[in-house]
């Protein structure tokens, strides 16, 4: 299976001499088109730096990004942010929903910033998975947790991007939300053949994905490990 996501020699330093900080130290890190793969590690690991590196929201201090051919490293700062929006989803914890706009707006929000229209028969399809169906032209404030972390979702997967990042998707919601969300990715990973990299501390939500890479003092400790056959 083609590689969709390269990091090579991932390093990331703060500070300098006896006070540096090596929030990765050395990472290298392949990820399968189409799979699901989670990122597990201890608080302080070094598991969400390594997903802004991944996403290009950091530069690493040395090391390499490619995603879909494209090294991250030779766009410029405008180049990149087009690059996110077209090619990288973001899930994050805190869902980051516009309050004004409603949930479908929401879901399209980051096309119209390309003026690009959204297949609507994709994301449409991408809705109805999600349960959110009924619920698109409600405003986030009407949503609860769970809704509101599914429209995130979905506005992550409406532009038909590469890779899809989550970041702690399941920190705000209680354990059978949490269940339904990392469940409801897994089938969007499926479904749709769309690449997800989540970063969890919860190893029980960890072994719903198809890989489980695990993460301490900044470097990777176990990787290519695979749930597919328990499920």
């Amino acid at each position: 299976m083609e590689s969709i996501l390269k990091a090579v020699g991932l390093k990331k330093y703060y500070g300098s001499g006896e006070t540096r900080v090596r929030a990765l130290d050395g990472v290298d890190l392949e990820i399968e088109q189409g799979t699901f793969t989670a990122v597990i590690g201890t608080s302080g690991s070094g598991k969400s730096t390594l997903l802004n590196m991944l996403g290009g929201l950091d530069v690493p201090t040395e090391g390499s990004v490619q995603i879909a051919g494209t090294k991250l490293g030779n766009l410029s700062r405008e180049q990149a942010t087009v690059f996110r929006r077209k090619q990288i989803g973001f899930v994050f914890q805190n869902y980051n929903l516009i309050p004004v706009l409603t949930v479908w707006e929401n879901i399209v929000f980051p096309l119209s910033l390309d003026r690009q229209k959204p297949d609507r028969e994709f994301v449409e399809n991408v809705v109805k998975l999600l349960g959110l169906k009924d619920k698109l032209d409600s405003l986030p404030g009407q949503l609860s947790g769970g809704q509101q972390q599914r429209a995130a979702i979905a506005r992550a997967l409406a532009s038909k991007p590469a890779i899809v990042l989550a970041d702690e998707p399941t920190g705000n919601l209680d354990s059978k939300t949490s269940d339904d969300v990392v469940g409801l990715l897994k089938r969007t990973s499926r479904e749709f053949h769309q690449t997800i990299v989540m970063i969890t501390h919860n190893p029980e939500i960890a072994q719903m994905a198809d890989r489980i890479v695990r993460i301490e003092d900044g470097r990777i400790v176990d990787n290519c490990v695979s749930y597919k056959s328990r499920l």
